[in-house]
């Protein structure tokens, strides 16, 4: 077999934790990026900062700082013992809230750009027929911007997948429960198991080219609106 059985379920939880961070993205990411794309606040360019920090912030510090807020002193820490959820750090939920925050600017900065290219002139319009802001957002935003919710969610799924340093710092290295593919090569890599490092990093490989590769095989078909 090409695969462990350790390997497969690695694979399977880090499916599932893409699956579920790129859904709370889209629902927490969209409004932002809608946000970002309409407003002239003052605010918008420090809120764009924030969003955009973990493309350049080390996973490792990202991750030290989320574990001291999830952690029994920080004040996530502290309301989730009192909600009687106890402890985030080293759960599967854990890795959730972590991945969210390190995959946030992967689904708002597509859906941003989106947003901005669809321009006035289409909410005018619905605004003359008496579409309230929800039905215009719904009915013509969102088809409009199709291309960009489907560039973010793959971006944020694919990025999901390869995270290392940030689920390695908040989920540690538990078999089935926060022991995701790229721990645990790993894992193969520093018991020398080299032959099971390699075959576990090609499927990743693999995949990593194939969500690239459809990503741009969509692209030449978008169109910018005015």
């Amino acid at each position: 077999m090409l695969l462990t059985d350790s390997d497969l379920q690695a694979i399977g939880l880090t499916v599932r934790l893409a699956g579920i961070v790129t859904l709370i993205l889209l629902v927490v990411g969209t409004p932002i990026a809608w946000w970002l794309a309409r407003t002239r606040h003052w605010s918008k360019g420090p809120l764009g900062a924030v969003v955009a920090l973990p493309l350049v912030l080390p996973p490792s510090v990202l991750g030290f700082y989320l574990l001291l807020a999830m952690g029994p002193q920080g004040p996530v820490g502290h309301l989730t013992q009192a909600l009687g959820i106890g402890l985030l750090p080293f759960t599967f939920w854990g890795l959730v809230v972590a991945s969210a925050f390190y995959s946030l600017p992967f689904m708002v900065q597509p859906l941003q750009n989106a947003f901005e290219s669809i321009g006035e002139r289409p909410l005018e319009v619905a605004a003359t027929l008496r579409a309230s802001p929800l039905d215009a957002f719904f009915t013509v935003v969102v088809p409009l911007a199709l291309p960009g919710f489907l560039t973010a969610a793959i971006l944020t799924f694919a990025h999901t997948v390869g995270e290392f340093g940030v689920v390695l710092m908040i989920g540690g290295n538990l078999p089935g429960e926060t022991r995701v593919a790229s721990v645990q090569i790993y894992d193969h890599v520093e018991a020398l198991e080299y032959a099971a490092a390699h075959r576990l990093a090609a499927v990743m490989l693999i995949f990593s080219f194939l969500v690239l590769l459809a990503l741009y095989a969509w692209r030449p078909n978008t169109k910018k609106w005015s």
